[in-house]
C-alpha cells in the first residue's frame, strides 16, 4: 500500500476545514488536527513557505548545541515568540536538537547510531532518542513551558539509501513542520556525507573486498502523533 506523502495531508486539512470538524486547544484557540499521521515527507511545506534565514540560524543554534534562545540571533534581535513562550526567565529552554544528540550529556547519540550502522548496515538501533521520562520534571522547571516536541528519530540504511522515520509527540502544521523538516533533512545530508568518509577510511576487510559501501540519501518518513494547524493560519489552508 502505498504511504500518503505531503499534498495528501494538506488535502485532509483542506476537507477538515471545510467539514468545521474542529477541537480546541487550552488557550481556546480552534485547531484541526490529524492523529497518528504518518507519510512521506516529500516537501519542504505543507503551508505557507520556509524562512531559509531563520532556519539557517536556528540550524546554527542546534550545531552549538546552547540551551538559551538568546543565542539564536544574538544582539541581532529578539528569539521567535514561540521560543520566548517556551522559555523560562533567563531564556533557558530543554529542546536545542543538537544538545540532545550530539552532547556527552545525552551519550552523544549521532555517534552511537553512525557507528552502529558502520558495524551493521542492517542495524534497527541507530535511533536518537529526544523525549524521556524526565520530561515530566523538566517541562516546566523555573519556569519553562517546554514539552519536547521530537520524541526520537531513527536511521535506516536499505539498498544503499539512508532513509531516516522521524516521530514527534506534536507537530504544528505550519511552523513547525517546516522548521522540523529542515533539521531531520540537515541531519540526513551529514550522515550521509560522513558515514561515506568513514566508510572509505575503513573500507577494506580482512579479505582486502569492499567492507562497508557508501550510501545515498533517502526518504524521510514523518510520524506525528497529534499534527495540527491553529486557527490563526486557518487562511493558509483555504
Amino acid at each position: 500500500m502505498a504511504m500518503m506523502k505531503v499534498s495528501d495531508v494538506r488535502e485532509y486539512f483542506k476537507s477538515e476545514l471545510a467539514a468545521e470538524r474542529f477541537t480546541t486547544d487550552k488557550t481556546g484557540a480552534k485547531t484541526i488536527e490529524m492523529l497518528g499521521a504518518s507519510f512521506v515527507a516529500d516537501e519542504e511545506a505543507i503551508f505557507g513557505k520556509p524562512a531559509p534565514k531563520y532556519i539557517q540560524a536556528e540550524l546554527d543554534w542546534y550545531e552549538s548545541q546552547s540551551t538559551n534562545i538568546n543565542d539564536i540571533h544574538g544582539d541581532e534581535k529578539e528569539p521567535p515568540m514561540a521560543w520566548q513562550y517556551s522559555a523560562n526567565d533567563v531564556g533557558e529552554i530543554n529542546s536545542n536538537y543538537g544538545h540532545i544528540v550530539y552532547s556527552d550529556k545525552y551519550f552523544n547519540q549521532y555517534r552511537n547510531a553512525m557507528n552502529e550502522l558502520l558495524q551493521n548496515p542492517d542495524s534497527r538501533r541507530a535511533q536518537m532518542v529526544y523525549n524521556r521520562p524526565s520530561i515530566w520534571a523538566e517541562y516546566n522547571e523555573n519556569g519553562k513551558s517546554d514539552f519536547i516536541c521530537t520524541n526520537a528519530q531513527t536511521f535506516y540504511i536499505r539498498d544503499g539509501k539512508l532513509h531516516m522515520v522521524s516521530q514527534m509527540r506534536s507537530n504544528d502544521v505550519v511552523f513547525g513542520y517546516k522548521n522540523d523538516y529542515a533539521w531531520a533533512q540537515y541531519l540526513m545530508d551529514k550522515f550521509v556525507k560522513e558515514y561515506n568518509v568513514e566508510a572509505a577510511d575503513n573500507n577494506m576487510n580482512t579479505f582486502g573486498t569492499p567492507a562497508i559501501n557508501s550510501i545515498t540519501k533517502g526518504d524521510l518518513i514523518w510520524q506525528v502523533m497529534n499534527l495540527h494547524v491553529y486557527d490563526r493560519h486557518f487562511n493558509l489552508v483555504e
